[in-house]
């Protein structure tokens, strides 16, 4: 619908269409039947793990919390040279554009890596500000918002369990979320936030269920078998590609190989156009007298006869070779799985090196 297509697209948005008319990718009839979707994005990095993601279905959830881009590209990166890789050397926690501290537990995270199920804990960031007496709250946890907190924090303080708290209010403005509690007298700021932090969203659970379609039926999968699916598409989607130019350019290569033909006579090929009197004839006598099928007779009569000179013909006929040695080159990258591999390696190193941000939380 144009309320969903007709937005727009940060500069990123350019990898998951990337290629997308090089026949990378199925198309499908879309809800109405009056155009073709592509069934998948040809998305040139494993954004599934880079955007944090939320689904509900028919007796089915799915729960994914997002990864830093640059430790996810090299985490694929890793994972194709070596698939036994350790995938915690290089990815090393989730990562929240909400920021927060994240309560890093090796074995929890290492659960989730192999399962695709387990909870992380992430904690609001504050700081004390001394000469007003309050704590400021400027980052909290992704799975919470600023209601839920300042609604809870109102329910201690009307429940008499937070007597340390004068007031609490928020004051986001456009230089970001900002929470500020007005302190009491002598009140450790610390010991406050310690007692928050256990009964108020101030720290929450992300609980992650790595819940996929992999063609067309739901598996939870751990990060390592999420990247190894990625792979195996992203190979097919590029050699797709390289199908699809080379077929392009061998098409370009047989019509140089025709005019090729011409050249050694090309007042015989002005001769046979014009004193044709039909028309449909044109093609016909330029096949029989150059021995060259009907595509390659098509595009010489196209070409304009200011054109059919030396000079023109050649200048065409120069590409040959730089074609030819293209083909060959395709063809040499699709017969072997280590070249494919490698073109998605270049391609994530760029995508790191273009998008890349430092971790959030």
């Amino acid at each position: 619908a144009p309320r969903y297509t007709e937005a727009k697209l940060t500069p990123i948005c350019a990898e998951l269409f990337r290629d997308i008319d090089s026949d990378t990718v199925d198309f499908v009839d879309n809800y109405d039947n009056t155009m073709k979707e592509p069934a998948l994005l040809p998305t040139t990095f494993p954004n599934i793990l880079v955007s944090a993601n939320s689904g509900i279905a028919v007796g089915m959830a799915s729960q994914f919390c997002g990864f830093n881009l640059k430790e996810v590209c090299d985490t694929t990166i890793a994972y194709l040279k070596n698939p036994d890789c350790d995938l915690m050397e290089t990815l090393l926690a989730p990562d929240f554009p909400t920021g927060g501290e994240l309560i890093f537990d090796r074995n929890t995270i290492r659960e989730i890596y192999e399962t695709g199920r387990g909870s992380v804990r992430v904690r609001a960031k504050y700081r004390y500000v001394k000469e007003e007496n309050l704590i400021e709250i400027y980052e909290i946890p992704y799975s919470t918002t600023v209601e839920a907190i300042l609604d809870k924090v109102a329910e201690l303080i009307k429940a008499g369990r937070a007597k340390e708290i004068a007031d609490m209010r928020d004051e986001t403005d456009l230089s970001g979320l900002k929470l500020a509690i007005d302190l009491k007298r002598g009140v450790d700021p610390d010991k406050l936030m310690t007692k928050l932090y256990k009964l108020t969203p101030l720290e929450d659970a992300f609980a992650c269920n790595f819940n996929v379609l992999i063609g067309g039926s739901p598996k939870t999968l751990g990060i390592g078998q999420i990247i190894e699916e990625w792979i195996a598409w992203r190979k097919e989607c590029v050699k797709r590609e390289l199908f699809f130019n080379l077929s392009k350019m061998r098409d370009r290569l047989h019509l140089l190989c025709g005019l090729e033909k011409i050249l050694l006579d090309i007042d015989k090929a002005i001769k046979i156009i014009r004193e044709t009197e039909k028309d449909d004839m044109v093609l016909p006598n330029l096949m029989k007298g150059f021995s060259i099928d009907e595509v390659q007779a098509e595009y010489i009569a196209n070409i304009k006869l200011r054109n059919l000179n030396k000079e023109y013909i050649l200048k065409q006929i120069s590409e040959k070779e730089e074609l030819e040695k293209k083909i060959a080159e395709n063809e040499d990258i699709l017969k072997s799985d280590k070249k494919v591999g490698k073109l998605i390696s270049d391609k994530l190193v760029e995508i790191k090196k273009k998008y890349g941000k430092p971790r959030k939380t």
